[in-house]
C-alpha cells in the first residue's frame, strides 16, 4: 500500500516540478499567464462512505489552474503593439473562423490590410462607416488607398476690425493697399483637391460698416460680389454673415466652387486690427501615414493631408469564469462551457480594462517565487523517494524473517 501511495506523491511532485519549468521556461513570453498545480487527497470509499479509521490513499491532480492577474507593462515603438491594462482579453479569429481570446498584443499588418499576430490570427474590432464606430464586430482591417480630396465650402474668420480706422479714398482696388484698410488670406482646395489662395479684404465704408472684397489667386478677372459686414456700437456682429461673394470657376478643371465665411464671434473694437480664428473645411487628397489606437481602443488612421478618420474600435471579452478556459498554446485561450460565454465590449466600459497602445504586458511569472516552488516540489520528490525506500526495507525484512 505505501509504495502505491508513494508512487502518486512522486507524480504530484512531479506535476509540480512540470507546472513550475513551464512557469519559468515562459518567463519573457508576452501576455503569458503563470499556472499552479493543485492536488487533493485520495481515500477508498464504499457506498456508505469513508471508514473513520480509513488510512489515505495517496495524492492526485486536482486542477492546474493559470493564473490571470496582471502582469507589468512594457513599452514599445510599435503602435500597433496593445498592453491590457485590467481585466479582459483580445478576441482574435484564426484563418479556420473559429474564436481565440489572449492577452497577448503583439500585432502587425498583414498584406491585405487585416491586423494579425504571429500567428496569423486576426484582431476583431467594431467597424466603422465613414468614419463612425458601429457595432458590427469583424477582423480589425486598414484601408491603406488614399483619401479624396474634398473641396472648400466654409470658413470659420474670428477677426477685430478697428473702429478707428480711417475710410480709405477712391475705389477698391486689390493692387491698391491705399484702397482697403485690411487683408488676410488662407488656402482652400477645389474639387480635385488643387490649392488656391484665398484673400480676403477689408474696407471701412462707414460708421460700424465694413465692405469684404474676396479674390482667389489673384484673379481679378472674376469679379465676386462685395458683402457688407455691420456692427453695433458695442463692436458686436450685427450683420452680414455668413458672407458668400459668389462662385469661383478654377482653371485647373475642376468643379466652380464658392466659400461661405462665417464671421460669428467677429469684433469692432478699437484695437489694431487683429486674426483671432481662420479655419476652413477643405483638403487635398491624402496618404495613410500612421496609426494612433487610444484607451478605449479607437483606431486612428492620419493621413499626410492632416486629416484622420477611425477605422475602428478594439474590443475586448470577459468570462465569469477566466478559470474554465482552455488554454491552446501560443498565449491564446478558448472558451469552454466552465468559462461562460464570451461578454464581448468596448475597452474601458463594465468591467473591462483599457488599451496601452506601443506597449505589451509581459508575462506575470514571478521568478523568485517559482525558484522556492522548485526547491519545495523537489523536496516532496526525494521525501516521496525516501518512503519507498523505508517501504522497501520494512518489506525486505518480513521476507528474511524465518
Amino acid at each position: 500500500m505505501a509504495f502505491r501511495i508513494a508512487v502518486s506523491g512522486i507524480r504530484a511532485a512531479t506535476a509540480d516540478l512540470d507546472a513550475t519549468g513551464n512557469n519559468i521556461a515562459n518567463a519573457n513570453t508576452t501576455g503569458f499567464k503563470a499556472s499552479r498545480a493543485q492536488f487533493s487527497d485520495l481515500f477508498a470509499a464504499s457506498s456508505l462512505g469513508t471508514s473513520q479509521n480509513a488510512i489515505g490513499q495517496g495524492v492526485q491532480i486536482a486542477a492546474v489552474s493559470q493564473q490571470f492577474n496582471q502582469g507589468n507593462v512594457a513599452f514599445t515603438d510599435n503602435s500597433l503593439d496593445l498592453a491590457i491594462n485590467g481585466q479582459g482579453f483580445f478576441a482574435l479569429e484564426d484563418p479556420a473562423g473559429s474564436r481565440l481570446y489572449s492577452r497577448a498584443g503583439t500585432f502587425g499588418v498583414d498584406k491585405n490590410g487585416s491586423v494579425v499576430n504571429a500567428s496569423g490570427q486576426r484582431l476583431l474590432a467594431f467597424g466603422a462607416s465613414a468614419g463612425v464606430i458601429t457595432g458590427a464586430l469583424g477582423p480589425l482591417q486598414f484601408n491603406s488607398a488614399n483619401i479624396p480630396p474634398q473641396a472648400s465650402t466654409t470658413a470659420q474668420v474670428g477677426i477685430n476690425l478697428d473702429a478707428g480706422a480711417s475710410i480709405p479714398a477712391g475705389a477698391f482696388n486689390p493692387a491698391d493697399p491705399n484702397t482697403f484698410n485690411n487683408s488676410v488670406s488662407t488656402t482652400v482646395f477645389d474639387s480635385l483637391g488643387q490649392e488656391h489662395l484665398a484673400t480676403l479684404f477689408y474696407r471701412k465704408t462707414g460708421v460700424n460698416t465694413w465692405d469684404t472684397h474676396l479674390r482667389v489667386d489673384g484673379d481679378n478677372t472674376q469679379t465676386l460680389a462685395a458683402q457688407t459686414l455691420t456692427f453695433s456700437n458695442a463692436g458686436v456682429l450685427t450683420g452680414g454673415s455668413p458672407t458668400t461673394h459668389g462662385a469661383y470657376t478654377p482653371t485647373t478643371g475642376a468643379a466652380a466652387f464658392s466659400l461661405s465665411f462665417d464671421y460669428a464671434g467677429s469684433t469692432q473694437f478699437g484695437a489694431e486690427f487683429g486674426i483671432n480664428a481662420l479655419v476652413q473645411d477643405g483638403f487635398t487628397t491624402g496618404r495613410l501615414s500612421g496609426i494612433d489606437i487610444d484607451e478605449n481602443g479607437i483606431v486612428l488612421a492620419r493621413f499626410t493631408n492632416g486629416q484622420a478618420t477611425a477605422q475602428g474600435q478594439v474590443v475586448l471579452a470577459n468570462f465569469s469564469n477566466p478559470q474554465g478556459l482552455q488554454a491552446l498554446g501560443d498565449s491564446a485561450w478558448a472558451e469552454t462551457n466552465g468559462s461562460g460565454t464570451a461578454l464581448v465590449g468596448a475597452p474601458g466600459t463594465a468591467s473591462l480594462g483599457v488599451l496601452q497602445s506601443g506597449a505589451l504586458e509581459e508575462s506575470n511569472v514571478d521568478l523568485a517565487e517559482q525558484l522556492v516552488n522548485m526547491i519545495v516540489a523537489q523536496r516532496n520528490f526525494q521525501a516521496n523517494a525516501q518512503m519507498i525506500r523505508a517501504e522497501d526495507e520494512v518489506t525486505q525484512t518480513i521476507i528474511n524473517i524465518r
